[in-house]
Formats: structure tokens, C-alpha cells, sequence
């Protein structure tokens, strides 16, 4: 059997690009806005992907009809939508060009993720909303939240995850089991690379990394990039700063 060919969008600088090739995904391409991760992209899959540098409102998805799965990491919407309706104008919320993109490539699974905060109760009728659409779409749906650590990741990354999937594959699906092994560690994951080009530092580094990074929330260009928000995660980040610092000298 040949590969499954999937579109995503808001495939960022390609986590989750990274994750569905390995499960045996082909992009048919992979769509993104911001020039920093299309060019990461680039130098990375050039030559393997169609990478689109593009708004997704731009996007015309006739031109993908009959794709295997339709994936993205699409931006949380703004709680200023909380007890709107779904799809009122508002560029920030990308939910309504997903539903569009979707209705017109007609894929036999879809996979959306985004921030745990979209399943809190302040969202039900937004999620109710989106849910509806594909039900009339014909797609039977779970909406999840998963821990990246229970899965491999070396990471504190909850995930709210979307599927929707058709007859007769909807009959198949199951959500992955929690692994039953601790998760591998930031040094389990990183030393290989730490140490590849014959940094004197690694071996110290390793012994100081073993453990699981924080989740990086939040920010923007406008405010200054990506952060650690106000949680514990804040912390950890600066403890291995520290260490770093200490391996540096």
C-alpha cells in the first residue's frame, strides 16, 4: 500500500508535518503564513513537500478533492468568540476556513488540534457548532484531550484533539492508549544532537536535562514571541537556564 496523502494547514515550522509522515502520511502540501517556518520547512522537506506560503483564507481546497486526511494545528480562537457563532467575522479564528477547506477536499479523516483551553465550558457552544458542521458533512467525531508525555514526547504539551473520520473507517477508529513507560527524558531525546558537533559541554548538559520540558504557550510577534506563561513551566525553563549557563563556563 502506498502512502496516504494528507493537506495541512497551519503546519507552522512542521511538528506535526514531522508526525504524520512518520505514520505514513505523504503531504500533498503543507500550508503556512509565517515566512520563518515556511523557510524551516524549506530546508527541511523541500524537495518531499509542496509547501504553500499562503493564508489559508487564500486557499482554494477543489484542488484537492478526495485527499486521505485533511491536518492541522489550527490557532485556538480568540475567547473574545466565546458565545459567538461560529463563523463571524474574525481572521483569528480559523475553525470556519478549516470547516470550509474541508467541505471542498472531502477527506476521508480529518485531524484538528488546539489548546486544552477550547474544552472548557465557556466553548461548548462553539465546539457543539463545529461539530454540527461536520455531522452534516458526514463525518462521525471524538474530540479528546491528550498528554504528549503519555505518548513519547519529552514534553508537558496537553492538546484538545479533533477527528473526524467517514464510513466505513469511522468503525476502526480508537484513540492511542497511554504508553505504560515513563516518557523519555529532554537528555534521552537531545544528547545525540547536543553532542554532535563535539560541544564539551554535552555530557554535563545530559546529566542536568533529565527530565521533561514545560509547554511553550502563548505570545506573538507583537509581544514578543512564544513564552511559558504564568505556570510552573515558567520555572523549569529558567532552572535549565541556569544549567546552561553553568555547563557553558
Amino acid at each position: 500500500m502506498g502512502d496516504l496523502i494528507c493537506l495541512e494547514i497551519c503546519a507552522g515550522a512542521g511538528g506535526q508535518s514531522l508526525g504524520l509522515e512518520q505514520a505514513g502520511f505523504a503531504h500533498e502540501a503543507a500550508v503556512e503564513l509565517d515566512p520563518d517556518a515556511c523557510q524551516t520547512l524549506r530546508l527541511n522537506r523541500d524537495s518531499a513537500w509542496k509547501i504553500i506560503e499562503d493564508d489559508v483564507h487564500n486557499l482554494d481546497g477543489r484542488a484537492y478533492t478526495g485527499i486521505d486526511l485533511f491536518s492541522g494545528g489550527v490557532p485556538c480562537p480568540p475567547f473574545s468568540i466565546a458565545g459567538k457563532q461560529l463563523g463571524q467575522d474574525d481572521d483569528r479564528d480559523l475553525f470556519p476556513q478549516a470547516l470550509r477547506l474541508i467541505e471542498e477536499t472531502s477527506p476521508r479523516a480529518v485531524l484538528l488540534e488546539n489548546v486544552r483551553g477550547l474544552a472548557t465550558r465557556r466553548f461548548d457552544g462553539y465546539r457543539t457548532q463545529v461539530l454540527e458542521h461536520l455531522h452534516a458533512l458526514g463525518y462521525q467525531t471524538w474530540w479528546d484531550l491528550v498528554q504528549a508525555s503519555e505518548h513519547g514526547v519529552p514534553q508537558l504539551r496537553p492538546r484538545f484533539v479533533l477527528i473526524g473520520m467517514t464510513e466505513p473507517w469511522a468503525g476502526h477508529f480508537r484513540w492511542p492508549q497511554p504508553s505504560l513507560h515513563p516518557p523519555p527524558t529532554v537528555s534521552d531525546t537531545l544528547h545525540d544532537l547536543i553532542s554532535e558537533r563535539g560541544w564539551p559541554g554535552a555530557d554535563e548538559w545530559r546529566n542536568s536535562a533529565r527530565g521533561i520540558a514545560p509547554t511553550i504557550v502563548g505570545g506573538s510577534k507583537k509581544h514578543g514571541g512564544p513564552d511559558l506563561g504564568p505556570h510552573p513551566g515558567a520555572r523549569s525553563m529558567e532552572e535549565a537556564r541556569s544549567r546552561r549557563a553553568r555547563c557553558r563556563r
